[in-house]
């Protein structure tokens, strides 16, 4: 999908996945002739490469993302951007210090569903900000799945990357790889990628404390995402965001004077109403200036932009900061992260956004990385 939305913008030349089906497919899907590869660090290689797209699982985006700016290439890189909190660290570091530039697809930044909803918030349309409620869906269910031998055409090694090496299991893959915690978060970094982002980009500080509660199943070689899970982070403002998996797809926002709801389909609630009467100002913000904190916000909208994959080709020209840049977005899926640390630790916790630790809670701290398997250290 991303590669097809790239093409729009540049000539493809190469693509990779470690699945020889799946890399056939997508050459065949392309009116053009790119060549393929099982290794990703093979295209790399390629001095004619400027630009790399990034649609591999969770476990592989920042090993991916770093060798890829490392080289000298510009990433659009998918959502969530990081398997563990220390991961975005790293990939802050090393985007500084090559000086690339990387988009995330967390494309809800681009809708003007969410945008518009952001711009009523932080303009004080809704009054003082008081809850965000968030929505984001069920995790799926199931096993205990077949143990089996992995296919010819996949390379299974390398698609473990630096995850335990484990008995391969065909639900672990592809698609539903998402359901397992050894590669991703489940639908607190999935959805919540995208929701908690825009809550983020509202509130506009990091939370300060957070609990969780989750029911696990106990299913061998089955899924092992919470069966049932629930978050609340507190804020220094005090607002409260709370998060589940039941209800309504979508984020509410509540303030002293209105509530404003928005999810892929409606914009809703009386600030939006009220536009019609007592419009945004028409200046403009930089998308910027809505990721510094400790900068006062002023009124007017954010800046519309046409679509998320043309405003990071526009700034490979300009060398700007895309709209969902590392910054932003490592502090986003930070957050989806601390939901998953409280459910896994099982109790609440104490967030020191400027350390980015929680202190001298080693037990917590421990969930800040992950062992990496030998060979695929990411570094």
């Amino acid at each position: 999908m991303i590669a097809h939305k790239a093409q729009a913008h540049g000539d493809l030349v190469a693509l990779c996945d470690v699945d020889r089906h799946v890399r056939e497919q997508a050459r065949a899907g392309f009116g053009s002739t790119p060549r393929i590869y099982e290794d990703y660090r093979d295209l790399l290689a390629r001095d004619d490469i400027d630009v790399v797209t990034i649609g591999a699982p969770d476990h592989w985006h920042t090993k991916m993302l770093v060798d890829a700016c490392r080289a000298g290439k510009d990433v659009y890189c998918e959502k969530p951007l990081t398997l563990t909190i220390d991961e975005g660290k790293l990939i802050r570091e090393v985007v500084k210090e090559t000086g690339r530039v990387v988009q995330v697809g967390s494309w809800q930044r681009s809708d003007h569903r969410f945008r518009q909803a952001v711009e009523l918030v932080r303009q004080g349309r809704v009054g003082k900000l008081q809850r965000v409620d968030v929505v984001l869906g069920k995790n799926i269910t199931g096993g205990p799945f077949v143990v089996d031998t992995p296919p010819p055409e996949l390379n299974w090694d390398l698609w473990q990357g630096q995850t335990p090496d484990v008995p391969y299991l065909h639900e672990r893959c592809h698609y539903t790889f998402r359901w397992w915690y050894a590669y991703s978060g489940g639908q607190m970094t999935d959805w919540g990628a995208h929701h908690l982002d825009i809550a983020q980009w509202a509130i506009n500080e990091y939370p300060v404390e957070i609990e969780s509660t989750a029911r696990f199943p106990q299913v061998e070689n089955g899924y092992d995402v919470a069966v049932d899970f629930g978050a609340t982070y507190r804020y220094p403002s005090g607002v409260e965001m709370t998060v589940s998996d039941t209800g309504r797809n979508g984020i509410m926002f509540t303030g002293s004077e209105g509530r404003v709801f928005v999810n892929r389909g409606t914009l809703s609630g009386k600030p939006v109403e009220n536009l019609k009467h007592d419009p945004l100002p028409r200046e403009a913000f930089t998308a910027y200036d809505f990721d510094n904190f400790d900068r006062p916000a002023r009124s007017g909208k954010l800046d519309a932009i046409v679509n998320h994959m043309g405003n990071f080709f526009d700034c490979l020209k300009t060398r700007k900061q895309p709209l969902s840049d590392i910054e932003s977005q490592h502090r986003s899926v930070s957050t989806c992260h601390l939901g998953n640390i409280a459910m896994w630790t099982g109790r609440s916790l104490k967030w020191d956004p400027e350390s980015e630790t929680f202190g001298a809670d080693s037990e917590a701290n421990g969930w800040l990385r992950r062992a990496q398997r030998k060979g695929f250290e990411v570094v």
